[in-house]
């Protein structure tokens, strides 16, 4: 369905299979050749090839596919794959913050790469780990599971160097959020956005997995969190941060776990940094551009028409 409805007569389309062991920069290096790049994925490879696109003039549509893609549920863009597919015809953008992070590993070799969504340090980390083995077969249930097995994760305390200042909290996570709705569109703090050109470091003061609960119920009842709040959660927001923890705890960068543990990393917003299509669905489509052409021809048919 998207394939048909994206091209038109006299269109060129050209599909690349990414292979085991692929490279985001090698998949993009002629990118600028073409008029749109779609790209089609879980969250990591969104990540993985956003990040190489910051540099360079693109207009980038995000299909979701893959295990899942939280990135196109914050985007708020219509899943049919019609509407996507007209989304990108029309070609209505905004520009996108991204996040880089950087960190070193035992053996002391410097490793950098990017994030769209959030990454962790500590409990949450811990979670994607443990989920790994069952989650082609339970799906996000794999997380809960993983979570009652480790009921008592450790506490540790966090040093978390601010711009404008230095906390020390004690908790069993640090979150470094660029966007921060997770399943079930429960944001995990309100006002968390794509082009607000800040990070949120969040700080879960919980000591077991059962402490979990309240902030997810709250969630359930008040999905943007602006009246009952999120008890257990501390944020603050910066531009950039480095997070050093008592001792070494895993980390995560959208969603994908280390194999190894680390005690701080750097994080740093990378603002309005990519152009990215979204329809009038989303939160992030510019009002100012209702009264402007189509960006490719024949894209006036309705994905949803009226009856």
């Amino acid at each position: 369905m998207f394939v048909r409805s994206i091209t038109h007569p006299g269109d060129s389309c050209e599909f690349r299979s990414l292979s085991d062991g692929w490279n985001a920069e090698d998949a993009l290096k002629d990118a600028e050749e073409f008029d749109q790049v779609v790209i089609s994925g879980g969250d990591g490879t969104t990540a993985s090839l956003l990040y190489a696109a910051k540099d360079k003039d693109l207009n980038v549509c995000v299909f979701p596919s893959g295990t899942a893609n939280l990135f196109f549920s914050n985007l708020g863009n219509s899943p049919e794959p019609a509407a996507v597919a007209r989304a990108c015809r029309i070609g209505r953008t905004f520009d996108c913050d991204l996040g880089g992070i950087s960190w070193a590993d035992p053996q002391g070799q410097e490793h950098h790469c990017g994030f769209t969504l959030m990454t962790g340090s500590g409990f949450d980390a811990s979670l994607m780990r443990a989920a790994v083995p069952n989650k082609k077969a339970m799906g996000e249930s794999a997380y809960f599971l993983a979570a009652f097995d480790n009921s008592h994760p450790p506490v540790v305390t966090f040093t978390i160097e601010l711009d404008d200042q230095t906390v020390v909290r004690e908790g069993i996570a640090c979150i470094v959020a660029n966007c921060a709705m997770i399943q079930g569109d429960i944001e995990i703090m309100p006002d968390c956005r794509l082009d607000d050109g800040l990070l949120d470091v969040i700080v879960l003061e919980t000591n077991d997995a059962v402490g979990l609960l309240r902030p997810l119920l709250f969630g359930l009842i008040d999905h943007h969190g602006a009246n009952l709040g999120r008890p257990r959660l501390e944020r603050f927001r910066t531009k950039r941060v480095h997070v050093s923890s008592s001792k070494p705890i895993p980390l995560q960068i959208d969603g994908d776990a280390l194999d190894y543990e680390i005690s701080q990393f750097s994080a740093r917003v990378l603002p309005e940094r990519v152009s990215v299509i979204v329809d009038s669905f989303s939160p992030y489509y510019p009002q100012d551009h209702d009264d402007l052409e189509p960006r490719f021809p024949g894209s006036e048919i309705e994905a949803f028409p009226h009856s």
